[in-house]
C-alpha cells in the first residue's frame, strides 16, 4: 500500500501496488488507451495535463460517504501563503475552488511529466484543467479531496482593481501558464513544454504580443474603413463584413520577429523583450479575405508602380497615435496569399487579447504585420508610416550598433525566415536512460514548406533525421508548422547536447550560431536551437 503524508501529518492510504502507478499505465488510464493488445484510440499524453483525476481514479471511492459525514476542519490560508508553495523543496500546493490541495507526493508520478503539473504550483487548477475534457468527469473531484490540506480564508478576495488612470485597467484577464515577458504592454508565451502537444494552439495560450494597451471595442458600433486613390471609401460594420463576403478559413502560424531573442543576446545584449522559444503559435482563422474587400472597394488587381496596403489598429498610444503597419499592394490582392480580415480564431471569436473583432492575419510574414483590433484599411504609395513600419522590426548587420543605426537603409521585415525549436525535453533535464524522445516545431516563412528537420544528440558531429507531423499544404502555401519527432536510445550516465535545424523547400537551412546573424534588436533570431541535458540511471 503507498502511503501519503499530507502537510497537515494525516497519512491518506491509496491501495496501490506499486507497479500500478507506473508513468506507462497511468497515461494509458489518463488518455483512454487500453494497452498493450487493446483496440481503442490512443491519445496525446498531454491530455492528462495537470489530471489528477486520472490517475487517483484508481483510488478507493468506498470511503468518500463516510469522510463526507465526517469532514474535519481544516486551516484557512490566503492565496499568497498558497503561492509561497511552488517546487518540491517548499511543498506543491493548488487550489481549486476555496479549497487548497498539497499535491508534492504525486508530482513525479503524473503521467504527463512533472513539468506539465508544476505549471499550475501555488495556483489554481482551473485554468489548466478546463483546456482538457478529462477533467470534466464527474468522479475527479471527488478523488482530488484525498489531497486536501486547507481551505482558503472567507476574507480572501480577487487582487484590487487597477487604478483608474491606469491606462492598462481595461486589459482582459489571462491564462496563469502564460510565460509573462512584460505586463503593461502585456506580452506572454506559452510554456514551452506545450509548444508541440498540439497542431493547434488553444486561444488562451497563443502567445500575445501588444504594444500599447487593449482596446475595449463595442461590436455593435464598430466600423472598419477601407478607403485610398483608385476606389471607393467603404464603412462596415462587423454584420456587413459577415454577410457581404464569403468566409474562408486558413490555418496560419505568427511568429514574433523576436522569437529565441533571449538566445541571440547571450552574444551580446539587444533590446526588446527576452523571448524565449514561444513567441510562435498556429492557428485556424476564419474571416473575409483582404482580396475580396478591396476588389469590393474597386480597387483593380494590378497596380502600376510601388503600392502598399497600409493598416491601423485602435490601439493607440496617449498621443493618439495607433499601431499600424503595411504589406504590399500584391501581396495583399493575390488569390494565393490567403490574407484575411480576420473575426474568428479556432473557431470562436477572437479573444481581446487577439484582436477582437476584426484583426488581420497575413500568413508566411512577420507578425508585426497582422494588425489587431482594425479599424482603417488603406491603399497607399508608401509604406504605412506607422514607427513600427518604419522604425522597427528592421535587420542589421552585426556591426551596426545604436550610435551607427539608420532605419531607413533596411527594408521592413516581411517574410521571415526558417525557424525551429525543441520543446522536449527542456534545458537542464534529467531524461531517463533508455528511449529518449525529442519533440519541436519547425517553420518557415512565405509559404515555403519545412522538407526536413536534422537532430543531433552530440552537439551537431552526427545527425538524425526526424518524422514530421502536421497538415499536408498546397505548394507554396504552407501558412502553418511541422510538429516533428525524434526517438533514439540515450545510456545511461551520457551528458547530451541536443541540437535541431531545419530545411525549407527552397533549401534554406538555419545558421549553426546566433554571432553571424547578431542584430541589435534581436531579431530574426533562428541559429541552430541547442538543448543541453543529462541521462540518470
Amino acid at each position: 500500500m503507498l502511503l501519503l503524508r499530507a502537510v497537515t501529518g494525516r497519512r491518506l492510504p491509496l491501495p496501490l501496488p506499486r507497479r500500478a502507478w507506473s508513468r506507462t499505465g497511468a497515461a494509458r488510464f489518463a488518455a483512454g488507451s487500453p494497452g498493450p493488445g487493446g483496440t481503442g484510440r490512443a491519445a496525446p499524453v498531454l491530455a492528462a495535463l495537470l489530471g489528477l483525476g486520472a490517475v487517483l481514479a484508481y483510488g478507493d471511492r468506498r470511503r468518500r460517504t463516510a469522510q463526507a459525514a465526517q469532514a474535519p476542519r481544516y486551516p484557512r490560508y490566503t492565496r499568497e501563503e498558497v503561492g509561497r508553495h511552488r517546487s518540491p523543496q517548499d511543498r506543491v500546493w493548488v487550489t481549486h475552488g476555496t479549497d487548497v490541495f498539497d499535491v508534492t507526493d504525486f508530482v513525479e508520478l503524473h503521467p504527463g511529466g512533472a513539468d506539465k503539473i508544476l505549471l499550475a504550483a501555488g495556483g489554481a487548477l482551473e485554468p489548466f484543467w478546463a483546456l482538457y475534457a478529462v477533467h470534466s468527469q464527474p468522479h475527479v473531484l471527488e478523488l482530488l479531496r484525498e489531497y486536501k490540506v486547507g481551505e482558503l480564508s472567507p476574507e480572501e478576495a480577487p487582487p484590487a482593481a487597477a487604478a483608474t488612470g491606469d491606462p492598462f485597467a481595461g486589459d482582459p484577464p489571462r491564462h496563469p501558464g502564460l510565460r509573462v515577458n512584460s505586463q503593461k504592454p502585456f506580452n506572454a508565451e506559452p510554456p514551452a513544454e506545450l509548444l508541440a502537444e498540439r497542431f493547434l494552439t488553444p486561444n488562451e495560450l497563443f502567445f500575445t504580443r501588444n504594444h500599447l494597451p487593449v482596446p475595449a471595442v463595442d461590436p455593435g458600433s464598430y466600423r472598419l474603413r477601407v478607403e485610398g486613390p483608385g476606389g471607393r471609401a467603404l464603412s462596415l460594420s462587423l454584420p456587413e463584413l459577415r454577410s457581404r463576403f464569403p468566409k474562408h478559413e486558413v490555418t496560419a502560424t505568427l511568429q514574433c520577429a523576436g522569437n529565441r531573442r533571449a538566445e541571440m543576446s547571450q552574444v551580446r545584449p539587444v533590446k526588446g523583450l527576452p523571448w524565449d522559444i514561444g513567441a510562435i503559435s498556429t492557428a485556424r482563422w476564419g474571416g473575409a479575405r483582404l482580396r475580396d474587400v478591396l476588389l469590393h472597394a474597386g480597387f483593380e488587381e494590378q497596380r502600376e508602380g510601388e503600392w502598399h496596403v497600409c493598416f491601423e489598429g485602435l490601439d493607440a498610444d496617449a498621443g493618439g497615435a495607433p499601431y499600424g503597419a503595411s504589406i504590399p499592394y500584391g501581396r495583399a490582392v493575390s488569390p494565393a496569399a490567403d490574407v484575411l480580415l480576420a473575426y474568428e480564431m479556432n473557431g470562436e471569436e477572437l479573444p481581446r487579447d487577439h484582436g477582437f473583432p476584426v484583426r488581420v492575419v497575413v500568413p508566411g510574414v512577420v507578425g508585426a504585420r497582422s494588425v489587431k483590433w482594425l479599424r482603417r484599411v488603406a491603399v497607399s504609395p508608401a509604406e504605412s508610416p506607422s514607427h513600427w513600419q518604419q522604425n522597427d522590426y528592421k535587420g542589421f548587420s552585426p556591426c551596426v550598433d545604436w550610435d551607427t543605426v539608420d532605419y531607413k537603409t533596411a527594408p521592413a521585415i516581411q517574410e521571415l525566415p526558417v525557424q525551429s525549436a525543441i520543446t522536449h525535453p527542456r534545458p537542464g533535464a534529467a531524461v531517463p536512460a533508455g528511449e529518449l524522445t525529442v519533440k519541436g516545431y519547425a517553420w518557415s516563412g512565405g509559404g515555403r514548406p519545412v522538407v526536413r528537420v536534422d537532430v543531433s544528440l552530440d552537439g551537431g558531429r552526427t545527425w538524425r533525421v526526424a518524422r514530421l507531423a502536421g497538415e499536408r499544404p498546397p505548394p507554396e502555401r504552407a501558412w502553418a508548422w511541422v510538429l516533428w519527432e525524434l526517438r533514439a536510445p540515450v545510456a545511461a550516465g551520457a551528458e547530451l547536447e541536443i541540437v535541431c535545424k531545419a530545411v525549407d523547400g527552397s533549401y534554406n537551412v538555419q545558421p549553426d550560431s546566433h554571432a553571424p546573424i547578431w542584430n541589435l534588436r534581436g531579431v530574426l533570431s533562428n541559429a541552430w536551437h541547442r538543448v543541453r541535458v543529462s541521462v540518470r540511471d
